[in-house]
């Protein structure tokens, strides 16, 4: 009987030692499949996918006459790195857990001036951009007092009338023509 609790003993504990060994070190066994290595459960781990963000952007576009508009945009990112490059032509001006907002100058004028932007003049005389014709419009931008004075009839008329802009260029043009009759205020 002695000899075969010795024999018994010589066969485990080679067996107990393995499974310890391989206990110790966070290794398992899978018993359908044959055993995995800590090298094969590392790989496994960095295999998986990591979890992506839902981020909300706020894009403000800065236009010459004043204007900004905003566009809001719902992504899902990936990775942080794709979206910082995506966006590395804004500024960022505001930012918290999930909400980005970023600044953009933009060299035009804005969508709703070319809609339907009319230079103008108020009743006080003061160079102005409306949201529809002069009078009843609303304001969106007022520039500087004109020496009525001063103007030719046909420029009165056409600053009563209301003074359509349609391309950036013209914008500046409208203003330069204008600056001349502006009124210093010393």
């Amino acid at each position: 009987m002695r000899k075969y609790w010795i024999a018994l003993f010589r066969l485990c504990m080679p067996v107990f030692a393995v499974i310890l060994f391989m206990f110790s070190f966070g290794a398992s066994f899978v018993l359908i499949t044959g055993s995995v290595t800590a090298a094969q459960l590392d790989s496994r781990q960095t295999q998986q996918k990591p979890k992506p963000l839902n981020i909300t952007v706020i894009l403000e576009r800065v236009y010459l006459d004043g204007e900004i508009s905003q566009e809001v945009i719902h992504e899902t990112c990936w990775l942080m790195e794709n979206f910082w490059a995506k966006y590395d032509q804004w500024q960022l001006t505001d930012s918290d857990e999930s909400t980005f907002v970023f600044r953009k100058q933009v060299d035009d004028i804005s969508p709703l001036l070319k809609a339907n932007g009319f230079f103008g003049i108020t009743d006080a005389g003061v160079l102005t951009i409306f949201n529809g014709r002069p009078g009843q419009s609303r304001i969106i931008q007022s520039f500087f007092q004109i020496d009525i004075k001063k103007l030719e009839s046909k420029k009165q008329e056409e600053l009563t009338q209301g003074i359509p802009i349609k391309t950036k260029d013209h914008y500046v043009e409208v203003l330069e023509t204008f600056k001349p009759y502006s009124i210093k205020k010393e």
